[in-house]
């Protein structure tokens, strides 16, 4: 009889990520890029035959300029495919989109946000039962919910420890794929402002004010040290699909009661499986406590006061800012200026768990952390591995027939489709992760050495990390309101 491996033996499991498909629809060409190199090819066709070789002459500004921006890049795009974004910027700049200011002699609708942009569209649901605020989204027909979690410090954890906690968080992201109504999960990591209630707490009940010296040390330390720290907070955010679970909404009664019913069931669901992750599960968040979460992100300044006096700032028709400007790559509301970075490639090696610490404890910094889980029904994931592998041996035999050389990159993305398709076999869960990181600071200077911070730190952690731009202001709801909005 063997005895089981103790905890310091056990060495911890490295995994790697799936790269990011870059692959086009035909000999490595996007769609943007294909219609400008066929409008070129067209040009010079029609020419040719036309007038022959004097009118491709003529012609050619208009053929080498199609296929000039179809394959010079700038900023990691190819000109061609700057267009949908020049144009959406273009139609936001002349429709006023890009300011938002407060009316505050005009009273929002019942039941609605007092959010910018697209996010004035969300509705609320205070459900009974549960006591948690759901938020209707009627356009994207999602139904979500909030979560506070607490949870120990993962990098002090034995490997062992360690490694079974990964175990159970990954049953969780399973159980989201298996349920087929889950449309989005949302784990936001955020770092706010501390005004020190806490040690003031912790000194109220453990501390001895016996008017002696070290007494008098403590307090003076903890006046001074509370208002400087920062404290952690960390959600997870659920968005029921309203079209997938539409029969069950109607067996429980249709509309926003059927809708909640069923969230409900999926509320419970994560509950327990987060507990069997040993995270220590909190309450759903209420109209007060979400109202002080987008509070916060917008004006974080304010989260001082939010946090010394807990009963004012509690109604969401008030939570949204006063005033937001967005720029190009950029956003400022309220008290802060904003920006919004996108995780653009995770680690290409094999990484342990806990590889993402040095973003997640990066001090003197005020941002968070959202990481969206995108769940694939394994039908879906099913027929969509067999058609990337099927079009990877086909784009791989097209380009042995004009001569074209195999590089490694289609290679190892064939192989991370094996890959994923042997998970998938073995019975676990295919999603697709989005991770947005937003930083917030007081001033524009401020900023820019915060961002430099996080972009070092995203180093540090191997992954790569670009500034979203022409779309910053969709971006911060995805990345600093934890409503599961999509970017």
């Amino acid at each position: 009889m063997t005895r089981p491996e103790s905890s310091s033996a056990f060495q911890p499991v490295p995994v790697q990520f799936s790269r990011l498909t870059r692959r086009g629809i035909l000999l490595g060409l996007s769609l943007p890029q294909l219609i400008a190199v066929s409008i070129g090819l067209l040009t010079i066709v029609v020419a040719l035959y036309s007038s022959g070789a004097e009118a491709v002459a003529w012609t050619a500004p208009i053929w080498l300029s199609t296929i000039l921006v179809a394959s010079v890049g700038v900023g990691g795009r190819k000109i061609v495919e700057w267009t949908p974004v020049l144009l959406q910027w273009s139609r936001r700049v002349l429709s006023g989109q890009l300011t938002y200011r407060k009316r505050i002699e005009r009273p929002r609708p019942a039941g609605t946000l007092a959010l910018p942009g697209d996010a004035a569209r969300l509705r609320e649901w205070v459900d009974v039962e549960s006591g948690a605020v759901m938020i209707h989204d009627p356009h994207a027909q999602t139904l979500t919910a909030v979560l506070g979690i607490s949870h120990p410090a993962f990098v002090l954890l034995d490997p062992a420890e360690q490694h079974r906690r990964v175990a159970g968080w990954g049953r969780v992201l399973a159980g989201a794929c298996r349920s087929g109504r889950i449309s989005r999960v949302q784990v936001c990591e955020r770092t706010l402002l501390d005004s020190g209630t806490g040690l003031d707490e912790w000194w109220d009940h453990h501390g001895v004010d016996d008017g002696s010296w070290a007494a008098a040390t403590y307090r003076e330390l903890i006046a001074r040290a509370g208002p400087a720290g920062e404290r952690h907070a960390t959600t997870v955010s659920i968005a029921l699909d309203l079209h997938a679970a539409g029969r069950q909404i109607r067996a429980g009664g249709g509309g926003m009661r059927g809708s909640a019913s069923v969230l409900r069931q999926e509320m419970a669901a994560i509950v327990s499986a987060l507990r069997a992750a040993d995270l220590a599960v909190g309450d759903w968040h209420g109209p007060a406590e979400l109202a002080t979460v987008l509070r916060s992100a917008y004006d974080p300044a304010a989260s001082l006061g939010l946090e010394r006096h807990p009963s004012i700032g509690t109604a969401l028709a008030d939570a949204g800012p006063v005033a937001v400007t967005e720029t190009w790559d950029g956003l400022r509301s309220d008290s802060a200026h904003h920006v919004v970075l996108w995780i653009s490639e995770w680690p290409r090696s094999q990484v342990f768990p806990g590889f993402l610490s040095p973003l997640v404890l990066s001090n003197g910094v005020l941002r968070t952390m959202s990481l969206h889980y995108i769940p694939v029904r394994s039908d879906h994931a099913a027929r969509d591995i067999r058609r990337k592998k099927t079009e990877l041996i086909s784009d791989a035999h097209q380009r042995r027939r004009i001569g074209q050389i195999e590089d490694a990159a289609a290679t190892a993305e064939y192989e991370d489709a094996l890959q994923q398709e042997a998970d998938l076999t073995a019975g676990h869960g295919v999603l697709r992760t989005i991770g947005l990181i937003s930083i917030s600071a007081p001033t524009q200077a401020e900023l820019d050495v915060a961002v430099a911070t996080v972009e070092q730190a995203a180093i540090q952690a191997s992954c790569e990390t670009r500034r979203l731009v022409g779309q910053q202001a969709q971006a911060f709801g995805a990345a600093a309101l934890p409503l599961c909005r999509p970017t």
